[in-house]
């Protein structure tokens, strides 16, 4: 004959894992249903990323923020891209570099397009929007720091 203790505490112990087995069903059902959910999220971005990048390509400058002011983004130069697409100020100092007879220096830009060369606040803007066109591919800047048009 069989121990009825013994009997009992199998059977509890049959209690206990079936009880454990509909919380880990539980849990299995909700970590399927967040991985379905995450699956979706995930075409939605990609879906949006292209978008954006159907936009960006198709678009002009877009504006955008630095420290909650508006700024002009420059965009890379590609074939079909003009310098019209640039802003003004852009186009300008452009054509300040192609008008000189040679490579220039920033100090030589900034008084064809009218910048205070002898203020040194005012003239490394300029650097700047010179540096940016060179990373964008629309000026060459030399090793000694000049600055040309692109061959």
């Amino acid at each position: 004959m069989l121990d009825p203790e013994l009997l009992e505490r199998i059977t509890a112990r049959r209690a206990e894992l079936d009880e454990l087995e509909e919380q880990l069903a539980k849990q299995l059902a909700e970590v399927r249903a967040e991985r379905d959910e995450l699956a979706v999220a995930e075409r939605v971005l990609e879906r949006m990323a292209g978008q954006r990048a159907e936009q960006r390509a198709s678009a002009g400058p877009m504006p955008g923020q630095v420290a909650g002011r508006p700024v002009m983004l420059i965009r890379h130069r590609e074939p079909g891209v003009e310098e019209d697409s640039l802003p003004w100020d852009y186009q300008r100092i452009i054509a300040a570099v192609r008008q000189a007879a040679g490579p220039v220096m920033a100090r030589e830009v900034g008084e064809v397009v009218g910048v205070d060369v002898s203020v040194r606040a005012k003239l490394e803007p300029l650097r700047s929007k010179l540096v940016r066109l060179v990373d964008r591919g629309w000026l060459r800047k030399l090793p000694d720091g000049r600055f040309t048009t692109r061959l």
